[in-house]
């Protein structure tokens, strides 16, 4: 867990997904005027060089934000979610990409909260100094900044255990992002487990899961496992760029679970994903499922079976 650095990877396929749909899901809370609160249990360094030496190793970058930076086709919620990275980028030139704690920053509003936990002591120290520079940033073009410690708040802890105290928030709406590394097989469990006291201390809570589609079998099993969870319904959404490599190494799939997912968002992915399958796709392995349904789990009337809409 502590050699993961998301540098690596910023920009990716899979930050595309996530992204769009976590700008969407705040969108829609933001609907109503009381604050909402927005907890990140694994924010990184919030802000990544696209030129560093972590982002050009694996140039990920590139098969993701970059095939849609110069679009002029892009669906409206995917031209949003590019708006918002262009908006880091005055230049014009991609050179910085926005984790989820800059993504919902931008996206809130002054009244919302956004609660951020990183336990990597570097990450945790760079997601500081990132929010620094663009409090400086804003100040000096004039611009509203974003005050840590009350508007942003950071905190060096494991965001699992840290969300406890948190729920349920005072207006009672909120989003709860969960979006680990997976490096250490431990923490499909304790996703699960997280969203299970999430669940009993803010049942109406919207809770979005990011996860990686790989062949261990935690990996596989984790989806399912969270659509048990007692919810009011859920929303799986899984983009693939490519077909399986030779060596089986490389991420090429990965998911998106939402627990009490607003109505807006299932309409809004079916007329994204395939515009994402075709711009973001590698080969003719590319595709995307989509699936929405009850929770699985015996609640008092019966749940219903998922909707596959793919």
């Amino acid at each position: 867990m502590f050699s993961y650095r998301h540098g690596f990877h910023a920009g990716n396929h899979a930050d595309v997904l996530k992204h769009v749909v976590t700008i969407q899901l705040l969108k829609y809370l933001a609907q109503k005027d009381a604050p909402l609160l927005c907890i990140d249990t694994h924010a990184g360094a919030g802000l990544y060089q696209l030129d560093s030496e972590y982002a050009l190793k694996n140039a990920e970058f590139e098969s993701g934000i970059a095939r849609l930076w110069d679009r002029k086709d892009l669906p409206g919620p995917v031209a949003e979610y590019v708006a918002l990275v262009k908006s880091l980028n005055p230049s014009g030139k991609m050179r910085h990409y926005p984790g989820s704690p800059f993504i919902a920053e931008r996206t809130m509003r002054e009244q919302d909260r956004l609660r951020l936990f990183e336990l990597h002591t570097t990450e945790s120290k760079n997601l500081v100094e990132n929010f620094r520079k663009a409090d400086a940033h804003a100040a000096a073009q004039g611009q509203r900044p974003s005050p840590r410690g009350k508007r942003v708040m950071i905190q060096r802890a494991d965001g699992f255990n840290g969300i406890k105290a948190l729920l349920p928030p005072p207006s009672r709406r909120g989003l709860v992002l969960i979006d680990p590394s997976y490096e250490d097989k431990d923490d499909y469990r304790n996703v699960r487990i997280a969203l299970e006291d999430a669940l009993t201390r803010f049942s109406t809570g919207t809770y979005a899961v990011w996860y990686p589609v790989l062949q261990r079998l935690e990996s596989r099993q984790l989806p399912d496992k969270l659509k048990r969870l007692p919810a009011n319904g859920w929303l799986n959404v899984t983009l693939t760029v490519s077909g399986p490599s030779p060596d089986g190494f490389g991420l090429r799939s990965s998911g998106m679970l939402i627990i009490n997912p607003p109505w807006t968002l299932e309409p809004m992915l079916r007329e994204v994903m395939p515009y994402l399958v075709k711009v973001l796709g590698r080969d003719e392995g590319a595709t995307f499922a989509l699936e929405a349904g009850q929770t699985l789990a015996p609640l008092r009337g019966g749940g219903l079976k998922p909707r596959v809409v793919t």
